[in-house]
């Protein structure tokens, strides 16, 4: 018996990093079935190949309401409704106050805060009572990280709309809760390295972040993804409107 057996779920951000090993960890556990967005379609294919039979690739920008419609449909043909629900997709921008364009709060609210909202929003019609949606936070909420001031805006916003929305939808018996992901090895870690200093390594990135982190070095994705197993299974029943923190002790010693 699996956490998730019989589940059907919705994982977006999917084509690598929290998001794909996310999705793997839930078809282990038994989900029945994991539909998986992602902007670049060749990636996307990839991770539905490597995920197998019971992965579902829609390809679609969560910032793009037509493109979760797509999505949402293709969850409704296949008649089992949503059981849980993981708002994984996020942008990073590096930009200092002085320094910020529209073009960076465009790209930042429409994925973080927008795309959250109606990766959400557009799901409540397939939503079976009892489900779990989980959106995926950041320390850096918490942090004054130079150039990262919109960025954290938008997680801590992410925050604030789960402790709203659990009690939207506590009537449905439907649990809101937060991951709080710290630093972890993926593509999109690896990308706001080299925006915040082109001229230093990833190698030099990580080692100067370890020296922050309590233990030491930085998530395996499948760490992030096993507090998402938590909160979508039962095991979490008691458990909404708050968050879980996998940051190897960065924010919280």
């Amino acid at each position: 018996m699996g956490l998730l057996d019989h589940k059907t779920a919705v994982v977006t951000g999917a084509n690598s990093g929290i998001g794909l090993a996310t999705a793997e960890r839930f078809i282990a556990e038994g989900a029945e079935r994991v539909f998986i967005t992602g902007r670049r379609q060749r990636e996307l294919d990839s991770a539905a190949a490597h995920l197998g039979s019971r992965a579902v690739a829609v390809p679609g920008d969560v910032g793009r309401p037509e493109d979760l419609d797509r999505l949402y449909h293709e969850v409704g043909t296949a008649g089992a409704g949503l059981d849980v629900i993981v708002a994984n997709a996020g942008s990073t921008r590096v930009a200092r106050l002085g320094e910020i364009t529209d073009d960076d709060l465009d790209a930042l609210l429409a994925t973080n805060i927008k795309g959250v909202v109606y990766t959400v929003q557009k799901a409540l019609p397939l939503l079976n009572d009892g489900a779990s949606i989980i959106l995926i936070g950041s320390t850096t909420a918490d942090r004054g990280r130079v150039g990262l001031s919109i960025y954290a805006a938008s997680k801590a916003a992410v925050r604030s709309l789960a402790r709203t929305w659990a009690n939207e939808l506590a009537d449905r018996g439907i649990r809101v809760n937060v991951v709080v992901a710290g630093s972890t090895v993926t593509p999109g870690s690896d990308n706001l390295a080299a925006q915040a200093d082109p001229d230093t390594s990833i190698d030099d990135f990580r080692a100067a972040r370890i020296t922050t982190i309590p233990l030491a070095r930085f998530a395996d994705p499948v760490e992030i993804a096993n507090a998402a197993v938590f909160l979508a299974s039962d095991l979490s029943s008691f458990t909404t409107g708050s968050t879980v923190t996998a940051d190897g002790g960065f924010n919280q010693v």
